[in-house]
């Protein structure tokens, strides 16, 4: 009689979670070189320090790097307590920005709260909170998403975050949280009625939005035609056009950028791509953009094979903001869609955006670290891959 052996054991993260964590740190120390190549012209003259932005950068990315490498090994289950916390925190953070001392005003808008040494953009933090929101609440109900009155939690939700920040104004990550709702609805189970139903208002939201804020409109028309003020609203575009154009194939080096010097705004922040194409061409451009695809699919990957609904809908969700934040992105610096302010996922000048964004990768890599945990059990000659029953807890 052959003897049983019985043995268990986690293996670590699997591919997946190893391609995307070395593709996150690639794309953030790769964006810190980035920011310094595209600030350090403006910053020598504002700041005298042309180092400014780099070490704003750099500490974003140490305390990014803490707390992705904590939530790596911090059962994402256990985040079901906080769903409904960290959409009162960001609701929260999101009214501060409108008191006056408190909130930040730049270039028209209050976006930012101030704090010592340091400003914090809400909204950053509102578009995760509201997917782990979403995530526990459709993961507890999912039996129940096809009666449209069980998806009205995520709907005010998200559309109150979604009021908040148009209010800043920031129509850009209110676009990007909207499309964001939507995707979770769709991954929840949503029917496609109810889709049709929530299409009507928003399109008429759409136009109202670009209507009511005259610069909206402005830019809306700048985008069909940025030559007819290229002083004005369409100096970005043009400059952003210029810039890629410049960079040819192979671009014209680290460091050797022309519209970095005062020509092209927020080349550090919203179009730091279009410096990314004038010094790596278009072979560097799309390189950057085959590895946000990569880690994408990866993304996509470990959603799939994930344990439980909760674990698939936030690896879902996390995925679909930085897919949905880079295409809008880069379509706006080609010229794609009207010109909006959007940062680009772990590149572009953001402290906040860099925190948030690894933190979710963080998640993302817990997740795909307990989808590769599992029990062995060997008879004689024969492996049997026993999986951990999935659970759908309830809060």
């Amino acid at each position: 009689m052959k003897r049983k052996n019985k043995f268990s054991f986690k293996t670590s993260n699997s591919r997946s979670g190893v391609i995307i964590l070395c593709i996150n740190i690639f794309l953030v120390l790769f964006g810190i070189l980035m920011v310094y190549s595209a600030s350090y012209y403006y910053c020598e003259r504002t700041y005298n320090n042309k180092f400014f932005y780099l070490i704003k950068q750099a500490i974003g990315f140490v305390i990014g790097l803490f707390f992705m490498l904590f939530l790596r090994h911090f059962d994402y289950n256990k985040l079901r307590k906080f769903g409904l916390i960290s959409m009162l925190v960001s609701v929260i953070l999101l009214l501060l920005v409108f008191i006056p001392g408190i909130g930040v005003e730049n270039y028209g808008a209050r976006r930012w709260i101030n704090l010592p040494g340091f400003t914090l953009q809400p909204s950053e933090i509102a578009k995760f909170s509201f997917v782990l929101f979403a995530s526990i609440y459709l993961s507890n109900n999912y039996k129940e998403v096809k009666s449209f009155k069980k998806l009205l939690p995520v709907l005010f939700g998200g559309g109150l975050l979604c009021l908040l920040i148009i209010l800043e104004p920031n129509m850009s990550i209110t676009m990007c949280v909207g499309l964001v709702l939507l995707f979770m609805l769709f991954i929840g189970g949503a029917s496609f009625k109810h889709f049709l139903v929530l299409a009507v208002p928003l399109l008429i939201l759409v136009p109202v939005l670009i209507i009511i804020e005259p610069y909206r409109l402005d830019r809306l028309l700048a985008f069909i035609n940025p030559w007819a003020s290229p002083q004005g609203e369409g100096y970005q575009l043009i400059q952003s056009f210029f810039s890629i154009s410049n960079g040819g194939l192979f671009g014209v080096g680290l460091f050797n950028s022309r519209q970095k010097y005062l020509f092209l705004p927020f080349a550090e922040s919203d179009f730091i791509f279009a410096v990314i194409a004038e010094e790596f061409g278009l072979i560097g451009a799309i390189f950057i953009l085959l590895l946000y695809f990569i880690l994408i699919v990866c993304g996509i990957k470990i959603a799939l094979r994930a344990k439980n609904r909760l674990g698939c809908y936030l690896a879902s969700g996390i995925v679909g903001i930085i897919c949905v934040q880079t295409v809008i992105n880069v379509a706006v610096v080609t010229g794609l869609i009207p010109p909006t302010g959007l940062p680009l996922p772990f590149i572009s000048m953001g402290s906040t955006s860099i925190v948030v964004f690894m933190s979710g990768i963080g998640v993302l890599l817990n997740i795909d670290r307990q989808n590769c945990s599992r029990e062995v059990v060997q008879t004689g000659d024969i492996k049997l891959f026993n999986f951990k029953k999935r659970s759908e807890k309830k809060i």
